[in-house]
């Protein structure tokens, strides 16, 4: 059952997430707005089936595992120890399906309070769908052997999705940074959990610690993020997006990412735009990187609303509502 020649943690969770892929385990994660709503509507109950547990956080009876598998998460702090003898998971599991794939990715337990948090949510659906859009339109020639690089990571659903994109073409190397370390253990997990001969077998997979691109060099076939956007006053991690309304981070993305590009290559950036007195305040911040030579651009609102509860702070006071963003930069073959 389980991989002794991983970290013990990181066996664990691929061990809990093989048995919950054995028995046809789907969860669909929602807002952290939704969960908090159910949470309340289900104040008291306890798990009744795999979802509850391992993607509601509700409490469970240890029997729900096998006997093994319990000891070793409890051994490990993967669950803990929970009122009237039950358990609670201290990790969720949610699916994402692409075509006829069905990714299965480990993340933080709601709710995602701690600095160093491991995000997926609704977004990570959005931006997953927005790669794969990308890399189907005829503009796109990735050519045999490319790299690919998912900016930060976090549960690596993009780069995920660049595997599953490229399924008839995979890239060389896929690369995932991102500044937080559990981040990246997670993501190495759910690699390990969603390989498949056909997505990996050609593949060079490397995770990078640090800011951005970190140390890696070279230029990119593909490069994509779903940056944190949000003005978060605990200045969180995986939702801090900087100053400017949050918007910062995204911008910075893109200067950065310019450089980077092979010739034909793109970059994916889905993300959110602040938007005052109908002025989207990201679009304004991009558009002069965006007339470089050489480079073409499309910028397409996906979903005009989304975290309204933010414009009850203080920052966005002048925010009237926070949209999620596509932006696809490409490269001519020729620049």
């Amino acid at each position: 059952m389980f991989d002794s020649s991983l970290p013990v943690s990181q066996a664990a969770l691929i061990a809990l997430g093989e048995f919950l892929r054995q028995h046809s385990y789907r969860h669909v994660c929602t807002t952290p707005a939704t969960h908090q709503r159910l949470l309340q509507r289900w104040a008291g109950q306890s798990s009744t089936s795999l979802a509850d547990a391992f993607g509601w956080n509700l409490p469970f009876a240890a029997d729900l595992l096998p006997a093994e598998l319990s000891a070793c998460l409890l051994s490990t702090g993967a669950v803990s120890k929970h009122e009237a003898l039950l358990l609670l998971s201290n990790v969720r599991f949610s699916t994402l399906q692409l075509g006829q794939a069905h990714g299965l990715f480990c993340h933080s337990a709601f709710p995602t309070q701690q600095t160093d948090a491991v995000f997926f949510g609704p977004d990570s659906y959005r931006f997953a769908a927005a790669i794969c859009r990308a890399l189907a339109d005829p503009l796109s020639a990735v050519k045999p052997g490319a790299r690919a690089v998912e900016l930060c990571a976090g549960a690596g659903p993009g780069a995920w999705a660049i595997a599953q994109c490229l399924l008839r073409n995979p890239p060389g190397e896929l690369l995932l940074a991102d500044l937080n370390p559990k981040a990246l253990a997670c993501a190495a997990v759910n690699f390990q959990l969603n390989a498949t001969d056909a997505a990996t077998a050609h593949t060079a997979l490397h995770f990078c610690e640090g800011d951005l691109f970190g140390d890696a060099t070279g230029t990119f076939d593909v490069i994509v993020a779903n940056p944190p956007y949000l003005l978060d006053a605990a200045r969180r991690t995986y939702r801090h997006g900087g100053e400017t309304l949050g918007t910062d981070l995204a911008v910075r993305i893109v200067r950065e990412s310019l450089p980077r590009l092979a010739p034909g290559a793109c970059l994916v950036l889905y993300t959110g735009a602040p938007m005052v007195q109908a002025r989207d305040v990201l679009h304004g911040a991009l558009h002069p990187l965006l007339q470089q030579q050489g480079f073409s651009s499309t910028y397409e609102e996906i979903d005009p609303d989304v975290f309204g509860e933010e414009l009850e702070q203080p920052a966005y006071a002048q925010v009237e509502r926070i949209a999620a963003v596509s932006l696809i930069v490409r490269r001519s073959p020729g620049a």
